[in-house]
């Protein structure tokens, strides 16, 4: 599992083992992950490295039945700040894997974690669900969204070209326990901590900080919980069928503004909102992903409702805040300084 030390790699991991897989290998640099994560089981090889160094690569031979790309330069904002980083750790990745992996014979799939909000279209107006098969814009808001699409046309050509079993797994905003904030080295912005609305949110609201809303919070996405994409990601390696894509979504629209009512309904809080100006590189502004095929093909429905999502993550949070902290405090002199700049 390539990125298995992430948030979203490491849940993957747990119910992996809770299935009892004779073994799982993990390939994670630590660039936006915590060596904590990743569960203690004998049963659990760890690789500290990228897959795109040799070294590593030519490690991973012809003997594993599933392979799972989960490694990511996380995220938009921190690719904006080094998009030659994002090459590196988005895009470079993914091509290296393939073109190792196109002569096994073994392997059964290869899913290969897409983004949900590339094919999303720039609109405030009503949202209408996002279908797999739309087309691929050339204008994109961030190199994170150009890399990930563009390791998409790979997963593509692998599969038609060298018969590849690649499924995309496109993934939609994902929350829930065990995303820490600060996870991994800095990545020349606040993003580096504050990298996801509903973990800030929630780790906000518990410390009395004030939440941002982003252009008043106008913005909706589909927030699907981690236990949710986990099935998903299973199901797309057991049912998925090779070459095809398919979203991992909940269906469901949340604004920002809504979330943050709910995070600090649910916390029992009253963190101030403050309202910030929109963000000039996002145009993103209101999105949901359709479920019809997955449902479909995959018999894959999200079963968490945000409510109930949301009140495991911040009973995780709560029980969990020395280590995000911990976190944290790594890159507490250069957040500082970029917020002052800011303010």
């Amino acid at each position: 599992m390539v990125g298995g030390a992430g948030f979203v790699g490491s849940n993957l991991v747990r119910r992996l083992l809770a299935d009892q897989v004779d073994e799982v290998v993990v390939v994670d640099n630590l660039l936006s992950a915590e060596r904590e994560n990743i569960p203690a089981d004998g049963r659990v090889q760890f690789v500290e490295g990228s897959i795109a160094d040799a070294g590593i690569l030519d490690g991973v031979s012809d003997s594993f039945d599933y392979i799972w790309h989960l490694a990511t330069y996380h995220g938009n904002q921190s690719s904006i700040a080094n998009p030659l980083e994002d090459h590196e750790n988005n895009l470079i990745t993914t091509l290296r894997l393939l073109e190792r992996v196109r002569d096994f014979k073994r392997l059964k799939k290869l899913v290969y974690a897409a983004s949900g909000c590339v094919l999303a279209p720039h609109t405030f107006d009503d949202a209408k669900p996002v279908e797999e098969d739309g087309d691929a814009p050339f204008d994109l808001d961030s190199p994170y969204q150009i890399s990930k699409i563009v390791g998409e046309f790979y997963a593509v050509y692998y599969h038609k070209q060298h018969g590849v079993p690649t499924v995309r797994a496109r993934f939609q905003n994902v929350y829930g326990p065990g995303e820490i904030l600060g996870a991994g080295q800095w990545r020349g912005t606040p993003a580096t901590v504050w990298r996801n609305v509903v973990p800030t949110f929630v780790y906000r609201a518990l410390r009395g900080m004030p939440l941002e809303l982003d252009n008043g919070g106008v913005a909706s996405r589909d927030f699907i919980f981690v236990e949710d994409i986990v099935e998903g990601l299973v199901a797309c390696a057991l049912r998925g069928a090779p070459g095809d894509v398919y979203n991992l979504a909940s269906g469901q629209e949340t604004t920002i503004k809504e979330l943050a009512e709910l995070v600090n309904a649910l916390a029992g809080v009253r963190s101030a909102i403050k309202v910030t100006p929109a963000r000039p590189w996002d145009r993103a502004g209101r999105r949901v992903g359709s479920t019809r095929k997955s449902r479909e093909q995959l018999a894959f429905e999200a079963g968490t409702p945000l409510e109930e999502g949301l009140r495991q993550t911040i009973d995780w949070t709560k029980a969990n805040l020395d280590l995000i902290e911990r976190a944290i405090a790594k890159h507490a002199s250069r957040l500082a300084s970029r917020e002052q700049v800011r303010a």
